[in-house]
């Protein structure tokens, strides 16, 4: 463990995969980014993340259900019962015009909730930054969608196609605030490990409020 609170013993191969995902950022996500954002109009890529994050709804329901947290359970059944139906299939976030906000979470978290370390730190092919705790969150919550056992072929293959462009059009509304973590920054390995365990153990509550890092703030210089 370094001074930073950072667990990292595969920082070798964590680079390795940090040059890896930043090749294939350069060379496939950040253009492709740029040409989605040009073409698709900001209302579309609006609904586009609304269905997908629609459809994670019941796997909130399932980790909030898992953590004790019913109220939250009861939000994520909410949201998805309202949007799938008055929000016409998610693509309308209908629900948080009625005042009930999304409130995502994952079985990382459900993890930590029952008293799970965080583990090593360990950056993911494609994925990008992670621990061991929120690399098998990652593997659990593949699964734990109640929807996967009851789509289709096709509906699943929906489904992959709103996540994957509901991650392009994320990679284009942050790409300023990315592209000077990624290219930049002395060290951006450094960078992005700091950025995703700071604002990830925020999330969490782990640490106080001080210890969020906006990286719209931070001076790319100091790594």
């Amino acid at each position: 463990m370094s001074d930073a609170g950072v667990y990292d013993p595969h920082e070798p191969t964590n680079r390795a995969v940090h040059r890896f995902n930043v090749g294939l950022d350069r060379a496939v996500l950040r253009p492709v980014s740029k040409g989605y954002d040009a073409v698709v109009p900001d209302g579309v890529q609006t609904m586009v993340g609304n269905a997908s994050d629609n459809l994670g709804e019941p796997s909130n329901l399932v980790n909030r259900t898992l953590q004790g947290d019913l109220r939250g359970a009861g939000v994520a059944l909410y949201r998805f019962v309202v949007n799938s139906t008055v929000g016409l299939g998610g693509i309308y976030d209908v629900a948080a015009e009625f005042g009930v906000t999304a409130d995502e979470t994952d079985f990382g978290e459900t993890l930590h909730t029952w008293g799970g370390g965080e583990g090593a730190y360990v950056e993911l092919p494609v994925l990008g930054p992670s621990t061991t705790r929120d690399a098998t969150g990652r593997v659990v919550d593949a699964v734990l969608n109640p929807l996967s056992t009851v789509m289709n072929s096709d509906q699943k293959t929906l489904r992959t196609s709103l996540k994957v462009a509901d991650r392009v059009g994320s990679r284009a509304r942050y790409g300023d605030t990315l592209d000077s973590v990624l290219y930049e920054s002395t060290d951006s390995y450094s960078q992005t490990q700091l950025l995703y365990l700071q604002n990830r153990r925020f999330e969490l509550g782990i640490e106080n409020e001080d210890s969020y890092i906006d990286p719209t703030e931070i001076d790319t210089e100091g790594f």
